[in-house]
């Protein structure tokens, strides 16, 4: 059957914001599913609160939304828009649970609105956990022992049929929010509480406990005539009892047998036929008791998931792309498969010669106190993905893959060693799964513990175990006898995945010697393709992997063939982290478009599955390789073999490709536009300071400290508060206000020993000065005088050495100090003087120039009392480039590419536009993951994503980034205020509009005071330390609808916890900063007087 005719438009749902559970994955596949449907000539209309996507793009929908993803926002662009369908597969959760509420609320029969792709019965069996519990008994699958539970006398007597340990799963939630596993009690309780909370329908399911299981995942589309295919097998490393996008991951599963699969897979077809999907791709998971090999369903989800862009990458099957057609009609037989050019039909079922391993990254370190064991609720903020031909090889790549610090299975100290019983400081690290696991699982067969009690410990499978004992057995060989001097035995080491830098560690050489030696005896990696069909066809899509294989009659098979064209090599970003994230994949995949456009081949470095950098389409050629120097080169080295490598772009994926810039340079591959001394220049804090003085612009007073006796003096000679950061650091790792020497101390101690590396560590084993000395003699510790109260501002810029265009200048809300990556910012400014933005223009250019810069700069400024301070400057693209581009509508990351590849910024005709529109980028953090730990931003950055307001007018432009962040906007109830002195004025006028609005205001003792002698009615309320019922009672009791509470120094911070703790658990909106209160009071005031209007992208450009 061929696509339908009777429908004409299609709404499709994003994600929204990247939260821990939700990243870059849906970006992957909203833009495959916007593409595909766009080609079959659909209009396409999306909504999608998130700026940093490629598929926000003006070009890629016909009317793109960037309108919070809420009901009764997506209702008033149906209702504008009248679309004939709604795609609701493409956006996770966020997607599926909007789309159902719009059913519930009426609005798509109103509209007479089509769901495709699956229907609300589908979503609903496969959501609601009882509806699918009940649909597997139906179909003669078991499902865990499980009881339902919507409130604590129901979580009890789930508890007296189920037992403990108990796993608890809240139903329609994402990553397992609110979720968890009970070993008592009380944590029973508690997690029931927060699962029924999160849960949209209060519900959860207590569930019999699978600890220790083995668990899988199936990846599977069907279609409209029942024709079913499995796309990949997913294994997971880790047991049961560890969500799936913590766990470790190989492809395809490796330990079952071949009947252990067809039964696996016969019910994984069952399951989708039982539940409804008929139109696209779904993942279902089981678990498999290792004792007798019972099978049960754990759950599916009805949509593209993140295993599905695993299995996309993994696979080279595009399962969104396929998903979209399947849900407008077509059949699987009547698609082509495009990685083989259409020799195969999508109904072939991807066959793959190689293994593929998924290992999620974490951001623990950001959030001090937060528990990093790993449960059935998802904590991990990214993943690397790594192909081999062999797990060995596989698992080793995608460990320097990481960007943590790993070569490979490095040596870690196991907690607890050498303080009591051994045996049992390692059964707790094995039996305890945290991020480490794996490197503790290597560390205690170094300590010659036996596979038998490592597997009793930690319940990870006996052949993976036998697989990383080859590898340590090999570590203990090279450290041994070093080296191999011999091409056999050293090819025979790299074919398990030993990175260069591992064996230097491990034989006591330089990285260069053995790179030196592997050079002299042809040990060099071949590179495969990636064709889906295991070599049976011949593939034209250039989607590769390196691997060391034994030559065969003297001859390597190398697949990579490099083209006589003109090439740029980009360098993406790895793994996504807090600081690094899908604002640098957008630039890198406009990188690719713009030169593919200009002539160029293009050549996508990166190892991200999440992303559409990472997408075979993206780019000519792509190197699904680790970002370290080694794989780096050898794929540079490769590609210069034939036609012009006519350079190489770093200034797009953040601080990793930066890392690589000097072995690039020094592999004699030109880097294009700004060379690498400039962004050294930019680091170096003393060549920095004269740039500043000969271009005469001013700076907050600062120092700089290679030890820590010269750190002291240092902060005694600039005087308190300061803000301190290590040099080199991306997102403000380790960046912190101090406000006294006591504070600074605390910091020494608590921060700075966390970022001493391990060969450090043995080096000065019981020497915390010794070690931190030994790190800050080579990367200095920088302090800035703290200027409080100032205006903290971004600017993005563009130049050609000959001309600079100021692309945008954002001014930030919340005041200087908190990093630019959490604070809300406006384009345009909306309070900076028109004298003080010619100023800001003036400067950006004059840095512009002083560093040749070629391509993007940001630059970021603090203004107060009349005087501008420069606080850094950025010669690359920094996280904001996507935002300004969406809405001053140029692409300026595809300008600054063709910048870089020699074209004129003139040739561009840039002119500032005046914006008859103001837009907002509000942060999205990831506490509600972290229980335990605190709200308050600081210098250190902790969000994981951000949205976009936009509308006519600031005020409703802040409101609409409330909303897209998650937050209820209140436009009546009690607002409760507490703040330290210094905001006292400041409240006076907002406080007064809030009763203006029907507000009752609740205010602390001196803040109650204050207002009622100000003539503004306010209600005293008891702190928490004067006894109760205090402010938490009232925030739990829904007593308070808004909160604004701004603090001074750690202890008034340390007192005010349990109030931002509760806000967020009771999804209170609040705000610790009295410039952030003031924009969200405005914002409430501009919703409850008029009504918020919904505009296209598109019409804010219309001429």
């Amino acid at each position: 059957m061929p696509k339908r005719t009777d429908i004409k438009s299609i709404l499709i749902i994003g994600a929204g914001p990247i939260i821990i559970g939700q990243a870059c994955e849906f970006d992957y596949s909203g833009t495959q599913a916007c593409k595909a449907l766009k080609e079959e000539g659909y209009r396409i209309i999306l909504v999608n609160s998130n700026p940093a996507t490629i598929m926000t793009d003006p070009d890629l929908a016909d009317a793109t939304y960037m309108e919070p993803i809420t009901p009764e926002v997506v209702a008033k662009i149906i209702e504008k828009e009248r679309p004939d369908a709604l795609l609701p597969t493409m956006g996770g959760q966020t997607a599926l649970n909007c789309a159902l509420s719009l059913r519930k609320m009426g609005v798509l029969e109103k509209y007479n609105v089509e769901m495709i792709g699956a229907t609300a019965e589908a979503i609903d069996k496969a959501e609601d956990r009882e509806l699918f519990r009940d649909a597997m008994k139906k179909i003669g699958l078991e499902t865990p022992r499980s009881m339902l539970a919507h409130n604590s006398i129901e979580a009890l007597q789930a508890l007296e049929v189920i037992g403990l340990p108990a796993i608890i799963r809240p139903s329609f939630t994402l990553g397992g929010t609110g979720g968890g596993i009970a070993y008592n009690r009380e944590e029973y309780l508690a997690i029931c509480e927060s699962g029924i909370d999160a849960s949209p329908t209060n519900e959860v399911l207590v569930e019999e406990s699978v600890l220790g299981w083995k668990e899988y995942e199936m990846e599977v589309v069907r279609d409209k005539n029942d024709n079913c295919i499995i796309i990949c097998s997913i294994e997971n490393i880790d047991p049961m009892g560890v969500h799936t996008g913590d766990s470790i991951t190989v492809a395809p599963a490796l330990t079952l047998t071949d009947k252990e699969y067809q039964i696996m897979r016969d019910a994984s077809l069952a399951v989708l036929r039982e539940i409804g999907v008929e139109t696209g791709g779904s993942n279902v998971q089981f678990g498999i008791n290792p004792q007798d090999g019972r099978m049960v369903v754990i759950e599916m989800n009805p949509r593209v998931s993140r295993s599905s862009a695993l299995a996309s990458k993994a696979t080279g099957f595009p399962i969104a792309k396929v998903a979209a057609r399947l849900a407008v009609g077509y059949t699987l037989d009547e698609l082509e498969n495009d990685i083989t050019g259409g020799a195969t039909p999508a109904s072939f079922e991807p066959t793959i010669d190689y293994v593929v391993t998924k290992i999620p990254r974490f951001a623990f370190e950001k959030f001090p106190g937060s528990d990093n064991r790993l449960t059935t609720s998802m904590k991990s903020v990214g993943e690397a993905m790594a192909i081999g031909r062999t797990f060995q090889e596989a698992l080793q790549k995608a460990l320097r893959s990481l960007e943590t610090g790993l070569t490979g299975l490095n040596e870690v100290g196991i907690p607890g060693l050498g303080e009591g019983e051994d045996k049992n400081a390692i059964k707790a690290a094995l039996g305890t799964g945290t991020p480490q696991r794996l490197l503790h699982v290597a560390e205690a067969m170094r300590l010659g513990v036996s596979n038998e009690d490592i597997f009793d410990a930690c319940k990870i499978d006996p052949w993976f175990l036998e697989q990383m004992r080859g590898i340590v057995d090999m570590e203990a060989k090279v450290k041994e006898f070093g080296l191999p001097q011999d091409a056999a035995n050293l090819r025979m080491l790299k074919s398990m995945g030993f990175s260069d830098a591992r064996l230097a560690q491990l034989a006591n050489l330089k990285v260069s010697d053995v790179r030196k030696l592997r050079h002299s005896l042809e040990v060099r990696p071949a590179y495969k393709r990636i064709d889906t069909s295991a070599a049976e066809f011949a593939s034209p899509t250039a989607y590769m992997y390196s691997t060391y294989e034994t030559p065969f009659a003297g001859k390597v098979e190398d697949e990579s063939r490099p083209t006589d064209r003109k090439k740029v090599v980009i360098l993406g970003g790895g793994p996504n982290r807090i600081g690094q994230g899908i604002e640098f994949d957008y630039c890198c995949c406009h990188a690719a478009f713009a030169l593919a456009d200009a002539g160029y081949e293009t050549i996508m470095v990166n190892c991200n599955p999440e992303t559409v950098s990472t997408d075979y389409d993206t780019s000519d050629r792509l190197y699904f390789e680790p970002l370290t120097e080694e794989d780096v080169i050898e794929i540079l080295l490769t590609e210069k073999q034939n036609g012009t490598l006519h350079g190489v772009i770093v200034q797009f994926g953040g601080q990793t490709p930066l890392n690589l810039a000097e072995a690039v340079a020094k592999a004699g591959v030109p880097i294009l536009g700004t060379q690498p001394e400039a962004i050294d220049l930019a680091e170096d804090r003393d060549l920095f300071m004269k740039l500043l003085n000969k271009l005469e612009l001013t700076q907050p007073k600062n120092g700089i400290a290679y030890s820590l006796e010269q750190a002291r003096l240092v902060a005694e000679r600039l005087g308190y508060p300061l803000v301190i950061r290590p040099s080199y650091v991306l997102g403000g790792r380790a960046m912190a206000i101090v406000h006294s020497a006591k504070e600074f101390e605390s910091y020494v101690q608590d921060t700075l020993t966390g970022l001493v590396p391990p060969d450090i560590l043995q080096r000065y084993p019981n020497d915390k000065t010794g070690q931190i000395n030994s790190v800050l003699s080579d990367n200095p510790l920088l302090f800035d005088a703290y200027l409080s109260g100032a205006t903290e501002i971004d600017v993005d810029c563009l130049c050609d050495g000959k001309d600079v265009f100021v692309a945008g200048i954002m001014e930030h809300i919340e005041e200087a100090g908190i990093h630019s990556g959490d604070s809300a910012c406006s384009l345009p400014p909306r309070t900076l003087p028109p004298a003080i933005i010619d100023e800001l223009k003036r400067q950006t250019r004059e840095l512009a120039f002083a560093l040749k810069v070629g391509g993007l700069m940001n630059v970021q400024f603090a203004y107060k009392d009349d005087t501008i301070y420069l606080i850094e400057v950025n010669p690359r693209a920094s996280r904001t480039v996507p935002f300004v581009a969406k809405v001053i509508g140029e692409p300026i990351a595809k300008i600054a590419s063709r910048i870089m590849a020699g074209e004129s910024l003139a040739s561009f005709n840039l002119v500032e536009k005046q914006l008859k529109h103001i837009a907002v980028k509000e942060a999205v953090f990831p506490f509600s993951r972290f229980p335990g730990v605190d709200t308050v931003l600081g210098p250190e950055m902790k969000s994981t994503g951000e949205v976009i307001g936009l509308d006519a007018d600031f005020a409703m432009a802040f409101a609409k980034s409330q909303m897209g962040a998650g937050q209820k906007v209140p436009t009546s109830g009690k607002a409760f205020i507490s703040v330290r002195d210094s905001d006292k004025p400041d409240i006076v006028d907002m406080a007064r509009h809030l009763v203006e609005a029907g507000f009752e205001i609740l205010a602390t003792g001196g803040t109650q005071r204050y207002l009622v002698d100000n003539n503004v009615p306010a209600t005293k309320i008891n702190k928490v330390l004067e006894g109760r019922p205090h402010i938490v009672d009232s925030l739990k009791n829904g007593g308070v609808q808004l909160v604004i509470n701004t603090t001074d120094g750690l202890k008034s911070i340390s007192d005010s916890r349990d109030i931002r703790r509760t806000a967020l658990y009771a999804k209170i909106p609040y705000y610790t900063t009295i410039d952030g209160a003031l924009a969200a009071v405005e914002g409430i005031i501009a919703l409850k007087q008029g009504s918020l209007q919904v505009k296209a992208l598109q019409e804010y450009f219309a001429a």
